[in-house]
């Protein structure tokens, strides 16, 4: 299952910045699990997005930790939108470009 991930952030830039490193690289960690495949903020710096990609079985419970372990939630930084997404043109091309990451948990 593919993920558009839209977070907000909940507090001023200022609050947010000293944390980006450390958001960046749960980031990192994610895309090394074949779990993050783009992502970036918005400009305005508002907040920003993340592609994923999820194995179908378990998908919901799977965003949810992906939500629950960033460091931008764990510390009330940023707001989680998460929709589960079906892509209808270019799926195929995601699809061969992106190995499903096995279940987690």
């Amino acid at each position: 299952m593919y993920a558009i991930a839209i977070l907000r952030y909940r507090r001023p830039l200022d609050e947010v910045l000293p944390v980006v490193d450390a958001h960046r690289a749960y980031l990192k960690g994610l895309r090394d699990d074949g779990i993050l495949l783009a992502s970036g903020p918005f400009e305005p710096r508002a907040g920003g997005a993340l592609l994923l990609r999820v194995a179908d079985d378990g998908a919901l419970a799977a965003l949810d930790r992906v939500r629950g372990g960033d460091p931008f939630t764990k510390l009330g930084l940023a707001q989680y939108e998460l929709l589960p997404w079906a892509p209808t043109f270019g799926k195929e091309e995601l699809d061969r470009a992106f190995v499903v990451p096995p279940r987690v948990g």
